[in-house]
């Protein structure tokens, strides 16, 4: 049941048997039903959670309209880092938009896990830079690029993401209408193919 996240965690710092057992008893495996919330914005985030199997939409909502932030997939931490580390309420929710298999570390089993191994802490580092960057790149991306090239960025590191996220959801993290998002699509897809 652990073995994606352990391939995972090796994948990015050497780890032994020995320490790769550690996941098991520091990680919780969970399931998201489709639509079903692992966070709701006003309730503090306790928790930092690999992604298995499985998507989930960060948004919040402002002036009762609901703003996506970042869409996660598997292979993907997602947490509320300032809600985490600072135990305030979240701004943000994350949802399932597919029944979503993961594993939550809870912020008392981080700190006990980094103290029963190093590696660990460098693993936490390296996975809150990886978040880190990715927020940087989605603030350039809204800032700099035209809605036709963060869309085809958007497609070209998910491929999949056209089938398996409603396009209203895509309009929104794009920042344009799902009527221009069509148009876009109608432009551009028929050029991906040839």
């Amino acid at each position: 049941m652990y073995e994606q996240l352990k391939i995972y965690c090796t994948h990015i710092v050497p780890l032994t048997d020995q320490e790769l057992d550690l996941i098991e008893t520091h990680f919780d495996p969970v399931t998201i039903k489709k639509k079903g919330f692992l966070l709701e914005e006003g309730k503090a985030c306790p928790f930092i959670v690999f992604i298995a199997k499985g998507i989930i939409r960060h948004f919040h909502t402002k002036d009762g309209i609901e703003k996506t932030c970042d869409i996660s997939f598997e292979n993907s931490w997602v947490t509320d880092f300032e809600s985490f580390n600072n135990s305030t309420a979240s701004k943000m929710n994350l949802q399932a938009l597919e029944e979503t298999t993961a594993f939550v570390i809870r912020k008392e089993a981080l700190l006990n896990l980094y103290k029963a191994c190093s590696k660990y802490e460098t693993l936490g580092r390296l996975m809150a830079e990886q978040v880190a960057q990715r927020a940087t790149g989605i603030a350039m991306s809204l800032s700099s690029e035209k809605p036709a090239e963060r869309f085809n960025n958007l497609i070209k590191n998910q491929p999949d993401l056209l089938q398996k996220v409603p396009q209203k959801y895509i309009a929104n993290f794009l920042g344009i209408s799902p009527e221009s998002l069509s148009r876009i699509r109608s432009r551009m897809l028929p050029n991906r193919k040839s």
